[in-house]
């Protein structure tokens, strides 16, 4: 009998929830070799999901992945371009903990690094230029308020962020709608963060929940956390600014 592995055992060696899986298979992304009392998945399936798994490290939103799965392409070839990308990244990374390493030493007192190679590794932040598009001036000073904050602050604020998103997506899991005063204390919740960068209207507000959609590095971002948590935060930022901001 063909080797196979339980939704269960499949959700732990890949480290992703039996929920995700569920909605892999409901969207017709990863659908199970058998199903029986339990789904069961074949070492192509585990093949699948991997390419699955590496298209979204890689900040495809759940449509892409499916249509550079299902295009017809070859995906030894595709692999093959993921991995080039991949070891791309990793030279950067190399070259950014030399760019750290070199700094530290500076600081103790050795040899000063040539000004062209402070910046050696870093890359331009992905969402600058959509912010700069959108927001103008806006996006420059939210920047520059963040650049400004210590390493205290800094972590505080991220951790923030990210227990607001975990707590929505708790809430998307459980069912609750976007109505829910429960939500929408953690949208306030959510609004007050962004406002510790800049504090956008009900329009502006409303424009960010779409941008969580329309752009798919966010749709990416949020629905790791929980599939279909992008949409649910945009409908539940529709909400909330509709009747808190002006």
């Amino acid at each position: 009998m063909t080797e196979s592995w339980s939704t269960a055992q499949v959700a732990r060696m890949a480290r992703v929830s039996s929920r995700t899986l569920r909605h892999y298979d409901h969207i017709g992304l990863l659908p199970p070799t058998r199903v029986g009392r339990t789904r069961w998945y074949s070492r192509r399936d585990l093949l699948r999901l991997q390419h699955i798994l590496l298209l979204r490290e890689l900040g495809l939103g759940l449509d892409d992945v499916a249509a550079v799965l299902d295009g017809g392409d070859d995906e030894v070839a595709a692999l093959r371009h993921h991995h080039a990308r991949l070891m791309s990244e990793a030279e950067r990374l190399l070259r950014l903990a030399d760019t750290v390493e070199r700094t530290i030493v500076e600081r103790q007192g050795g040899t000063p690094m040539p000004a062209n190679e402070i910046f050696s590794g870093f890359r331009e932040d992905p969402y600058a230029a959509q912010a700069r598009e959108r927001w103008g001036e806006t996006a420059v000073e939210a920047q520059g308020r963040a650049a400004g904050w210590d390493q205290d602050t800094a972590a505080a604020v991220r951790r923030e962020g990210e227990d607001v998103t975990r707590a929505l997506g708790v809430a998307l899991r459980t069912g609750r709608p976007v109505e829910d005063p429960v939500v929408q204390e953690l949208v306030a919740r959510h609004h007050a963060w962004v406002s510790r960068f800049w504090t956008p209207d009900r329009d502006a507000y409303v424009g960010l929940g779409r941008m969580y959609v329309d752009d798919e590095r966010f749709t990416a971002h949020y629905d790791a956390v929980e599939p279909g948590l992008a949409v649910f935060l945009r409908d539940a930022i529709a909400v909330y600014a509709a009747s808190n901001l002006d």
